[in-house]
């Protein structure tokens, strides 16, 4: 089970997020700040900033969970903040390979 399987609606967004024991929450954030995700005691936690439209949520929640499959979370540092950029790249780049391939 993976974001190709969501793309290609063969499952819901909330089996994804079931498989990946994630949840999302919409909260205020700046508006230089779209979404994240990180790890807390076993589950995937997925904050989207709720002030933007439904089609830049929907674009932020397969990016950070493009993170999780890309096991980046596991992959936290000392040398993150050199890394971030990558990552944030990787999820891009890994998002749009899926799209071009449904």
């Amino acid at each position: 089970m993976n974001l190709y399987n969501l793309l290609s609606k063969e499952i819901t967004q909330q089996d994804l997020l079931n498989y990946y024991n994630a949840t999302i929450v919409y909260e205020d954030l700046p508006k230089s700040i779209n979404g994240l995700v990180f790890n807390y005691k076993g589950i995937n936690i997925v904050i989207i900033n709720k002030s933007l439209s439904y089609y830049r949520k929907k674009k932020t929640i397969l990016h950070e969970l493009a993170h999780i499959e890309l096991n980046q979370l596991n992959q936290i540092d000392g040398l993150f903040e050199l890394k971030i950029d990558k990552y944030e790249d990787d999820a891009d780049l890994y998002i749009k390979m899926l799209l071009e391939r449904k």
